[in-house]
């Protein structure tokens, strides 16, 4: 698929870390980007900055992502890319001082992580099988999911985001068997340990010692490395229905 003007996109979690950097990488190649974002004044703010398009919305919320979808399609058109990058990653163990892990921040992350990208992924499918065919194989548009390695080796602490994570990867093949009528493609990314905003408020030997976990090159991973691949799938129509692992050859431990 060409990637261009003809082609807008729209990025969840767009205006902060792997998303903005997602978001930065289409604005370069003249994409119409939309975001999606909870933070109203961050998100203004950076769209701004790039030139996007910005739609507050709880992605959680089905009816709060249709709106937005169709704010932001009546400002640039049908989306052909559409990019999750929206998560939270609470820390908390099964047990723990006595309690169990509290169902609700459970069924919070799950609610963001996985329903959300359902929510988001869905109703831009919808949208891509109705608009006209982008080249001559009848490809509409792609969409673009974030996993993580942590659906693969979830670390201690990791019980919620591991498992909403694992349902991202569990739902890339069905999703494109789906929509391969359609010409719509979905693909997933499990990244490592990125140099996001959340990692980069660590202490530096706490970065140092995540790093270290890599095997090739051992150091966190750039953003804009994330958004690359999020580009390549986008411009190269043999990708999909696959979940790739964007880690450096990390193989998260126990411990």
């Amino acid at each position: 698929m060409i990637i261009g003007e003809t082609t807008p996109a729209v990025v969840t979690g767009g205006a902060s870390g792997l998303g903005a950097a997602v978001t930065k990488a289409l604005r370069a190649q003249g994409v119409p980007v939309g975001i999606l974002d909870m933070n109203a004044e961050t998100g203004e703010a950076f769209a701004l900055d790039v030139g996007a398009r910005f739609a507050q919305c709880d992605i959680s919320d089905a009816e709060a992502v249709a709106a937005a979808l169709a704010v932001l399609r009546g400002e640039q058109g049908q989306e052909r890319i559409c990019v999750n990058c929206a998560g939270i990653a609470p820390a908390a163990k099964t047990v723990s001082r006595g309690a169990s892990h509290d169902a609700a921040l459970y069924a919070k992350v799950v609610s963001v992580n996985l329903i959300g990208t359902f929510n988001v992924a869905t109703q831009s499918a919808l949208g891509m099988s109705e608009a006209a065919a982008l080249n001559e194989d009848g490809e509409r548009g792609v969409i673009i999911n974030t996993a993580s390695i942590a659906a693969f080796e979830g670390q201690m602490g990791q019980l919620a985001y591991a498992s909403s994570k694992a349902g991202v990867v569990g739902l890339t093949l069905p999703m494109a068997r789906d929509l391969a009528r359609s010409g719509v493609r979905v693909m997933a990314i499990a990244p490592g340990i990125f140099a996001t905003p959340m990692v980069t408020g660590f202490p530096q030997e706490v970065q140092d010692a995540l790093a270290q976990t890599s095997e090739f090159p051992q150091r966190l991973g750039r953003v804009e490395e994330f958004a690359d691949l999020a580009l390549h799938i986008a411009g190269n129509s043999m990708l999909n229905g696959e979940v790739i692992r964007l880690d450096a050859g990390t193989r998260m431990q126990a411990r």
